[in-house]
């Protein structure tokens, strides 16, 4: 079923009471049934059809709260002190605090992604009509929208569609965010359930936007053959006129290529891109090219090389037009989210705004029309690249020889730096004349300018960094694999039973914005270390570019040496952030095409049998911003960890199992009813790990499930023991929890293995037909 709006467009119709023109009649909605499944229990469900799912997970993994701020200010009643378990002035406690203010977070990040699917549908519709029809992969992917299936228990087949879909989630998170007003919702438990179903509509709305941009723009449609595209600093051909784009929402930027196409500039203007509109835009021109992840923005634009900077929505730096002015580059804003302080020139002639741009008469503008950011954008480029001569706002070499003497010593860059970086050491080096130090510390470098913002001389530090580091720069290239977009059925078929019965040990998410120091190359290392062991590998958004950005000794990345197929020891791209969606809906396609579990509005059935079948873990390896909050809450509900790091102290809450506690541990044998003892598989929702180390003993063990065969819990078991020994040097001291019977354990191990569990008084368990719902029991007892 779906709700359809009658509409009844005239544009020219004569009459005995007039002439009338340009009429158009909307009578509200009728109801179409086009699909056969029997409705599940909670179709469209309000923030409290699922609570009793979220109950069930928040009863085994309870919230761990180590807040950063101990008060309040969120009313004038306060200030409120809510230590040592005193409540505010509105009768809050610390744990119920803390977790609205989550839920604010995740409230945030769904409306970011809900609003830029908005944008892109209503773009779409006004490009090619209500009616186009969604196709994100032919006769490849039947179920073409497993999240919004699942959730919504409709079956989109065309944009307008969207529309109805974006209208229960824009309805929601507004009933998200209400419950965070002074008086309103007061227990920690009831935030946290409000917070997976922030995360939920989350995902709902990024599979409407990348199901509407792969079937509009023409994406790669389920492809794991998606080109390779190029990324790295030093793709840019700098003879030319470049435009740089940056955000997420990447309609203004196919603007640009489509105007260069159609007016044979193709070949006379770069377009490059950093985060998300880059990956989205290689998506549809493969001649695009990706210069890295959102941490690259002040590098790169201060290197000179942008004549004309375009910025969308989403990720981008607050002072992007501060920075484009040092380089005497126009920027252009294209977004109602980001005006930036900028005139609307929409209206203008394009002509007008271009003079103005390159005259230097306005230092940006702020185009709300697509049509008209293309030549505007373009036109401009190549009218100011003669003049700029990739004028750049960094020193050359000699230059910050002679700032860096200024340096009063004073350790302030260090102390604003996020990650502590030995700045004042490498800068001391480079008053001597040494670059060496300073250069390394680019690797490390997240990009922030904090220690800039600190210097009390001023001293353009991350400059110092660039320039030292400039020549290797120019030379990086590197290949990623374009965004394939959703996981075929056929895949699913293939894999389904290997991951459900534990054969293939798991499928792991790397997602995010990896720009912790290291880990970048951290995220490349875990990713090829689980494809050796025949892990699924997934990756999405700036994660997958930095996964790019490093080579073998034979010079390949990590696309170049293993294939984009979602199976054992393949690594994919799925896309830009929104294709998290397709990660979400690969796990559900699992229970629906291979399980063929019932998906229509059936959340709490889906989520269960994720939960309690398949082996997915998603890991978030670097600094995250409220859409990844919200990305993280959403595969919580479905019953999917996530690991963040490094540096896990500094997220401020956990959703921790205890082991050690048997009874939260027990779930039902939908063959008999009866209540079995699994162990903690897995054993947590959401655990920050402070290294790679960490995270690399963890991920195997959160990809253990109660339904596996004795033959896959003994390969997973094979990964877990296996890391644990190279990684600590011991057999893990839990490993007796996770064995259920003498078949699980693996042959290689055996009699090690064995000698601890008869330390240990270990007996063996039943492998049941687990299940949290007593509905789905198929035989109760006597």
């Amino acid at each position: 079923m779906s709700k359809k709006t009658l509409r009844l467009k005239i544009d020219e119709l004569k009459t005995s009471l007039g002439d009338i023109k340009n009429f158009e009649l909307s009578i509200g909605k009728i109801i179409e049934e086009a699909w056969e499944e029997e409705f599940g229990p909670t179709p469209f469900p309000s923030t409290s059809d699922l609570r009793s799912w979220d109950l069930k997970l928040i009863e085994k993994y309870k919230p761990f709260y180590m807040p950063f701020c101990d008060v309040c200010c969120l009313c004038t009643m306060g200030k409120c002190d809510l230590t040592k378990d005193k409540r505010g002035a509105c009768g809050l406690n610390m744990a119920a605090q803390q977790s609205r203010i989550v839920l604010l977070a995740c409230c945030i990040g769904a409306a970011t992604h809900t609003a830029h699917a908005r944008h892109l549908v209503e773009h779409l519709i006004e490009k090619y009509g209500r009616k186009f029809l969604i196709d994100v992969g032919g006769v490849s992917v039947e179920v073409e929208a497993p999240i919004i299936r699942l959730v919504c228990g409709i079956r989109p087949k065309t944009l307008e569609d969207l529309e109805d879909v974006l209208d229960y989630v824009e309805k929601e998170i507004v009933q998200l965010l209400s419950a965070t007003h002074t008086g309103q919702e007061g227990s920690f438990i009831d935030f946290e359930s409000k917070i997976f179903h922030a995360g939920m509509l989350d995902h709902v709305a990024m599979e409407a936007a990348d199901i509407a941009q792969i079937s509009a723009y023409g994406f790669p449609k389920a492809d794991p053959e998606a080109p390779l595209i190029e990324i790295g600093f030093g793709v840019v051909d700098k003879s030319k006129p470049t435009i740089l784009v940056i955000g997420h929402n990447v309609p203004s930027a196919i603007s640009i290529v489509d105007y260069l196409e159609d007016n044979g500039l193709r070949d006379k203007v770069e377009v490059c891109g950093i985060c998300c509109t880059a990956h989205d835009l290689s998506r549809y021109d493969s001649k695009a090219k990706i210069i890295g992840p959102i941490s690259w923005q002040l590098r790169f634009i201060r290197s000179g090389i942008p004549d004309v900077i375009v910025v969308d929505e989403q990720c981008i730096r607050a002072d992007a037009l501060i920075e484009a002015q040092k380089i005497k580059a126009p920027l252009i804003a294209t977004s109602e989210k980001n005006c930036l302080g900028l005139l609307d020139k929409t209206a203008d002639q394009p002509a007008e705004v271009i003079k103005d741009l390159v005259d230097g008469k306005i230092p940006g503008a702020l185009i709300l029309d697509n049509d008209k950011i293309g030549e505007i954008a373009v036109k401009t480029a190549l009218l100011t690249a003669s003049n700029r001569v990739k004028f750049k706002s960094i020193p050359d070499v000699q230059g910050v020889i002679e700032e860096a003497k200024k340096c009063r010593k004073c350790n302030e860059c260090s102390r604003a730096c996020p990650n502590n970086l030995p700045i004042p050491k490498a800068i001391e080096e480079a008053s001597k004349g040494g670059l060496k130090d300073l250069a390394e510390l680019l690797d490390l470098c997240i990009g922030c300018g904090r220690c800039e913002s600190a210097c009390p001389g001023n001293l353009p530090i991350h400059s110092f960094m660039v320039v030292a580091a400039e020549k290797k720069l120019k030379e990086e290239k590197f290949k990623v694999r374009a965004g394939r977009g959703a996981i075929q059925d056929i895949e699913i078929r293939q894999v389904g039973s290997p991951i459900v019965l534990g054969e293939i040990p798991g499928v792991i998410a790397f997602v995010g914005c990896a720009n912790y120091p290291k880990s970048g190359r951290e995220v490349a290392e875990m990713a090829e270390e689980f494809a050796k062991r025949n892990y699924i590998i997934v990756s999405s958004g700036c994660a997958a570019m930095s996964m790019a950005m490093y080579k073998n000794e034979e010079g390949k990345t990590i696309y170049e040496m293993y294939p984009g197929v979602f199976d054992a020891g393949g690594i994919s791209n799925v896309g830009s952030c929104v294709s998290n969606s397709h990660i979400a809906g690969a796990a559900i396609k699992i229970a629906s095409i291979f399980a063929r579990r019932k998906l229509r509005g059936n959340y709490e059935e889906i989520a269960d049998y994720i939960l309690n079948r398949v082996g997915a873990v998603g890991v978030g390896w670097g600094a995250m911003s409220q859409k990844a909050a919200s990305i993280a809450s959403g595969f919580w509900r479905l019953g999917i960890p996530v690991i963040v790091g490094p540096h896990g102290f500094k997220y401020r809450r956990m959703l921790l199992g205890r082991k050690e506690r048997k009874e939260d541990w027990y779930v039902y044998d939908a063959r008999s009813g009866e209540k079995v003892y699994v162990g903690p598989a897995p054993e947590h929702l959401f655990y920050s790990a402070e290294n790679k180390e960490e995270a690399m003993v963890m991920i195997p063990k959160l990809c253990m499930r109660p339904n596996d065969t004795t033959k896959g819990r003994a390969i997973k078991l094979t990964n877990y023991i296996d890391l644990h020994k190279k990684i600590y040097g011991t057999l893990p001291d839990d490993i007796y929890m996770f064995i259920r019977t003498v078949a699980d354990i693996p042959i290689t191990m055996k009699d090690e293995v064995l000698k601890f569990l008869k330390e240990k008084e270990w007996e063996e368990n039943i492998i049941p037909d687990p299940t949290l719902l007593p509905r789905l029991i198929r035989k109760r007892r006597e």
